[in-house]
């Protein structure tokens, strides 16, 4: 059987610290896979530049002149680390057999390619990197990644437990991924709903290379409320469920008041009243909220705006692509 092709797709904002050596180790790896027989030589290294600020661009483009192994992607502004990621995968699916994606930081395991790739041959579309451990992370971190994973899953949101964005995708997984056209993306969640043949690689996660993190608390808890809301509608069941329990205890409340009455007994209790006013009041804002959030999601979703755009495309069999033949959201 002759070898496949593989795509590493590499998402990067402001990596202009780790690139070099990222690219070092991610050559290394494809020289090994291409020499050893698992891959074919038209294998390809894509960094996808998601409107870094710093000279990432540039640095690519050095990369893909210098060996035209590394290829490129270019997206006209910043759009995300997720929107990032589905724009190289996008971009390349029509050449790759396969695709690996990981971070440019080097904390994922890129000798666990290997691994992937054997379970590639043996049937597998869908191959996820999965952590075996959690000891480079603090406490807060871990407890936080822990309890972010038991949130999605009690949401119904179908995740895999410690798995970032480190995976292997067959062509044809990439094809089917292709049919899912909304625009709030969260690729965790809806990578298990292509289906196919899956499986898990265990890997240790490392110790970011150089740089600072792109997720800090902040965007952690966003991306945490977009994967929520983007993959369940459980937030708005449990309204309806809350609404229903605060009805019932309305009515033991009357109940309790015209008894309280009746036996002449009757006091007003101005804490009482307060803690009411301020628990439902409370209850309501939130209710709004959570229903805000996902009509602000169906706002942005009839607008049909582009997930991406491509400004330009290096590769040494595909040239350049510019403009409106850059491949954009189909």
């Amino acid at each position: 059987m002759m070898p496949h092709t593989l795509y590493y797709v590499i998402p990067c904002y402001n990596e202009e610290e780790v690139l070099p050596e990222t690219a070092r180790r991610l050559r290394e790896k494809m020289t090994q896979l291409i020499e050893t027989g698992k891959v074919s030589a038209d294998s390809r290294i894509v960094f996808v530049n998601d409107g870094s600020k710093d000279r990432t661009w540039e640095m690519i483009r050095g990369l893909h002149e210098e060996d035209p192994v590394f290829s490129g992607v270019c997206l006209s502004r910043n759009r995300g680390h997720q929107n990032a990621l589905l724009a190289g995968l996008m971009t390349v699916r029509e050449y790759a057999d396969m695709t690996i994606s990981m971070d440019a930081d080097l904390q994922d395991d890129i000798n666990a390619s290997d691994e992937m790739i054997e379970k590639y041959y043996e049937g597998k579309d869908i191959v996820y990197g999965v952590r075996s451990a959690r000891r480079t992370d603090t406490f807060f971190k871990r407890t936080t990644a822990q309890s972010f994973y038991k949130l999605m899953q009690a949401m119904g949101a179908q995740v895999v437990a410690d798995h970032a964005d480190f995976r292997l995708m067959s062509a044809r997984a990439l094809e089917a991924l292709s049919e899912f056209h909304e625009v709030n993306l969260f690729l965790r969640g809806m990578v298990p709903m292509v289906g196919f043949e899956t499986d898990v690689v265990y890997y240790e996660r490392g110790e970011r290379f150089a740089g600072e993190s792109k997720y800090p608390l902040s965007k952690m808890l966003g991306f945490a409320m977009q994967g929520i809301t983007s993959l369940s509608t459980r937030p708005i069941q449990m309204i309806t469920r809350l609404g229903l329990g605060i009805f019932l205890v309305s009515i033991v409340m009357l109940l309790y008041s015209l008894v309280r009455h009746f036996t002449g007994a009757t006091i007003i209790g101005w804490s009482s009243i307060m803690v009411s006013i301020w628990a439902i009041g409370g209850l309501i804002l939130l209710a709004l909220g959570i229903i805000g959030e996902y009509i602000g999601k169906i706002y942005l979703e009839t607008k049909e705006r582009p997930r991406f755009i491509v400004s330009e495309y290096l590769d040494d069999r595909h040239g350049f692509t510019y403009g409106r033949d850059a491949r954009v959201r189909e």
